[in-house]
């Protein structure tokens, strides 16, 4: 499957599925980490690969900058981990592997809404001087 082409019902049903799944297993708190105290965890999406064996989950984490130092973390140390718990909600034919991406989407439309709201705020200044 090219890049081009859209995910079929079936990755887009699946990945729904560990979506659901991961952000109960984060809002829970079943992995623990030391880096991972207080901080609320936000899986936006989950992109399947088309044979359903890679799983991509995009995280955002809310009200602290620790995404850099916990997606490392994720992908190495508790990945095995997370797949147990999720093999414990997910009745699948193969569990896929989770590879954590940080998702950008949420500072992109802070940045987007807070530039509309400075727009809205500047006064229009006339150019035309006769």
């Amino acid at each position: 499957m090219s890049q081009s082409q859209a995910p079929s019902p079936r990755m887009l049903k699946v990945g729904e599925e560990v979506r659901h799944a991961l952000a109960d297993i984060f809002m829970r708190g079943e992995v623990h980490a030391l880096d991972m105290d207080g901080v609320s965890i936000t899986v936006s999406e989950v992109r399947m690969s088309p044979d359903l064996k890679i799983a991509t989950a995009y995280i955002a984490t809310l009200g602290s900058n620790k995404l850099d130092t916990l997606l490392p973390l994720l992908n190495k140390h508790y990945s095995r981990a997370i797949r147990h718990l999720l093999s414990q909600r997910l009745h699948l034919k193969f569990l896929p592997q989770i590879r954590f991406r940080a998702d950008h989407s949420f500072d992109e439309a802070k940045k987007i809404h807070d530039l509309l709201h400075q727009a809205a705020i500047q006064p229009i200044e006339d150019d035309t001087t006769s």
